[in-house]
């Protein structure tokens, strides 16, 4: 036999490097799962032998003492994990759908929406998400901290009838109800050329403030049709949708016409501007102000992807938004599309 050339076993190497790194992923996800399960177990013990025998929070810094004699070097024993421990048991154990799904993310991570979600819904939303995108501690914190899932929920766009199933949980993550744009220095009669140079000279934390899942392609991107001149004021390209965002911005409240270019320029760049491997284009219009019923009729008849959005200079969520999120009931249904 002749020498084996590389163009021969290559695919041989490629296929073991893949079984390779699944079955790495699948120890990993198994020994955080064994781990999650063991934590609970220790929290459910401490609770019932309180309850039992009457013992205060005194009895969590014995066991930690004693723990951490037993096993050195071993982490999550201190008094703060064992009472998480406890309260995470509690947290869930009367929940048939978030118990079993705590398992699937980290410990860290099960922290952060254990302390800083209010409610289940809130809970299973970030969860989810976890799940789904690989979220980081840190990633969480800050989707957590700029109140993502109340901006998901007031988001206003026609995804539901315009994107395919799979990429409609990514897109509405994609797309705030809400933007804040408090890096920009504004004059107090900004202009919206003004507002895009600052957003321009920030790409950075602009970029950071959609999500971390977009590039910068442009701004002022000229499109030509016919004898006319297009340009939109931000071009991205967003990583995990594998598509382009036009983004209109405008400092007054949203006009129903906004919608009717917008669809122009994603025509235009659908053909024109996008490759064939990637998704057709979306487009993000951010207002100074919107009426959430007008914006409701002004997207149902457009047939592709927008999304309606609002800018502020502040990091809250204003009070006068907070009443506006759906009932519980509608929440959960909304919650479904990350179960598909």
């Amino acid at each position: 036999m002749g020498e084996i050339s590389k163009i021969d076993y290559q695919p041989l190497i490629d296929d073991i490097k893949d079984l390779i790194q699944q079955k790495q992923y699948q120890v990993l996800k198994k020994m955080n799962s064994e781990t999650i399960n063991l934590y609970w177990e220790i929290g459910e013990e401490i609770y019932r032998q309180q309850q039992e025998k009457g013992w205060g929070k005194s009895i969590v810094n014995i066991l930690s003492k004693e723990l951490q004699n037993a096993f050195p070097g071993a982490n999550g024993y201190s008094s703060a994990n064992l009472w998480r421990m406890r309260n995470f048991y509690l947290t869930y154990k009367d929940s048939e759908k978030l118990a079993p799904l705590v398992r699937e993310i980290s410990w860290s991570n099960n922290i952060v929406i254990m302390e800083k979600c209010k409610n289940d819904l809130e809970k299973e939303f970030y969860i989810q998400m976890a799940i789904r995108y690989g979220w980081t501690k840190r990633v969480l914190t800050n989707f957590v901290e700029t109140q993502t899932y109340e901006k998901y929920l007031l988001n206003q766009s026609n995804f539901e009838l315009t994107l395919p199933k799979e990429r409609r949980a990514q897109a509405k993550l994609a797309i705030k109800d809400e933007y804040t744009f408090d890096f920009a220095e504004l004059s107090p009669e900004y202009s919206e050329h003004e507002l895009e140079m600052q957003l321009v000279n920030n790409i950075r934390a602009f970029l950071i403030e959609m999500g971390g899942d977009f590039t910068f392609v442009g701004n002022q991107y000229h499109l030509t049709v016919g004898t006319k001149d297009l340009y939109i004021d931000l071009l991205l390209f967003h990583r995990r949708l594998r598509s382009l965002v036009a983004i209109e911005l405008k400092i007054g409240e949203f006009e129903a016409e906004y919608a009717g270019k917008m669809q122009l320029y994603l025509t235009v760049l659908d053909e024109q501007v996008k490759l064939p491997e990637e998704n057709p284009s979306i487009g993000i219009i951010i207002c100074k102000s919107k009426d959430k019923t007008y914006v409701e009729y002004a997207l149902k008849q457009t047939n592709v992807p927008i999304g309606v959005a609002t800018y502020s200079l502040s990091k809250s969520l204003p009070d006068d938004l907070k009443h506006l999120l759906p009932e519980p009931d509608e929440i959960a249904r909304r919650l479904k599309i990350f179960e598909e």
